[in-house]
């Protein structure tokens, strides 16, 4: 009979081959440096044409009509949330369990971050605690698809129709995903999302933005790209020749005051890495379900994956989170719970995953602009800043998440393996509950 005895307390661990390889990404090959080689020998690294290659390829494969590259993923957001009207005195909803960059970017534009709560068992946010949250200066609802999990977006573009408020999603975590068979990032009014180094659509440090309103993406170039937009407009246009509604009259100069410009090497790799996503995400989603059917109806555990048979997937699963049932194993801590999972063989594993936004002080003391206010009620906004207990679920999150493997590889035998950590430390948590934490006493 095999030994059954926590490996945090003597016993065998459940990981005895962990497989560094299969969490090796990107994928990169010769392909890949040699497309990266001739953008930095002919010195074109600055130049556009590459980029604007990726461009089409990427928004043809979103179905979208318009793409744009950024630097990275953080400009994309801003651009987005500018061009869809953005301002000083105005309201941003965002969910609270996310990436700073998927709002913090409002503060610098003049507007505060209305949160909003998250559902328990996606994690994203909330359809139901959105409509009461819009005002007469809300401009746009932030829809996260966090951790792989696409939002719920029906209910959420019916809110925003009703409203007349534009939805931007932040696809940074779930590129390739769909929701209801469709292609997240080509539902809202407009799509941004990072391409950076540790995402599941990795090309180095960059963002890409998608929409097929004709004038979102004329607002995000006027913004950032004044290499797309004409020469320096020096003596060209006067003052009394500018229509302040036609950023075509800016030609030249960003009206961000931002270079958006993406380094080329990166357009360059992003080609080449395009052509074979589809295939290599099919082979992470194939991996990661794998894992979770193995932990299907193990007690304390649970994915926050879609039904199989709903047409929704996680697309490459990026930071995949696991949701934790402290109940159903008698109240075991979760950084007790994480504790002996990584003892069973991983090189670590944490709880919680991203803190809640609602309560950093940036967005209830920081002021920015060095009003004498806070950001957040500088420019005549209402004050929509939230404390501790206003959003219920998300301030319970950091205790009932945690990350776990990341699976590039579909290699059953060492799935095998960590899933039985996991199930393993679950289903013998009364071991855990018996005795004191090792160290104590």
């Amino acid at each position: 009979m095999s030994d059954r005895r926590l490996a945090i307390f003597g016993g065998d661990k459940a990981v005895t081959e962990p497989n560094p390889d299969i969490f090796k990404w990107p994928i990169v090959t010769q392909e890949d440096e040699a497309a990266v080689l001739d953008v930095i020998r002919s010195g074109s690294m600055s130049d556009t044409a590459v980029t604007a290659e990726f461009e089409k390829e990427f928004a043809a494969w979103m179905g979208r009509t318009f793409a744009v590259a950024y630097c990275n993923g953080t400009e994309s957001l801003r651009s987005a949330m500018w061009a869809c009207g953005v301002g000083a005195g105005d309201e941003v909803i965002c969910p609270s369990i996310t990436y700073w960059a998927s709002c913090t970017q409002a503060l610098t534009l003049g507007a505060a971050v209305n949160f909003a709560d998250v559902d328990a068992d996606t994690l994203c946010i909330d359809p139901s605690d959105i409509e009461h949250r819009i005002g007469p200066r809300t401009k746009a609802i932030m829809v996260v698809h966090v951790y792989g999990r696409p939002c719920d977006m029906d209910p959420i573009m019916a809110v925003a129709e009703k409203h007349n408020v534009k939805v931007i999603e932040d696809v940074s975590h779930a590129h390739g995903a769909l929701y209801k068979g469709r292609m997240v990032g080509s539902i809202g009014h407009v799509a941004a999302m990072s391409l950076m180094s540790g995402k599941s659509f990795a090309i180095g440090e960059a963002g890409i933005m998608v929409t097929n309103d004709p004038e979102v993406h004329k607002r995000c170039v006027a913004y950032g790209f004044y290499e797309r937009t004409g020469n320096p407009s020096l003596g060209r246009v006067t003052p009394g020749d500018i229509d302040i509604g036609d950023v075509q009259s800016f030609a030249g100069i960003p009206l961000g005051g931002y270079k958006h410009r993406l380094n080329q090497t990166c357009s360059a790799m992003g080609r080449v890495q395009l052509k074979y996503y589809p295939e290599r995400v099919a082979e992470i989603d194939r991996a990661m379900n794998r894992f979770w059917d193995l932990l299907e109806g193990v007690p304390g555990i649970k994915s926050t994956r879609p039904a199989r048979d709903s047409g929704t997937t996680m697309g490459g699963w990026y930071c995949s989170a696991g949701l934790y049932r402290p109940q159903e194993i008698g109240g075991l801590p979760i950084a007790r719970f994480c504790e002996a999972v990584a003892a069973e063989g991983m090189s670590t594993l944490s709880p919680g995953v991203n803190f809640p936004l609602h309560l950093h002080p940036i967005f209830h003391v920081a002021d920015i602009f060095g009003q004498g206010a806070p950001t957040m009620v500088a420019f005549g906004q209402r004050d929509v800043r939230q404390g501790p207990g206003t959003l219920p679920v998300a301030e319970s999150i950091p205790e009932r998440a945690y990350f776990v493997p990341w699976f590039k590889q579909d290699c059953p035998e060492t799935i095998a393996q960590y899933a039985a950590a996991f199930r393993k430390v679950a289903e013998s948590a009364d071991q855990l509950l018996e005795r004191e934490p090792a160290g104590v006493g």
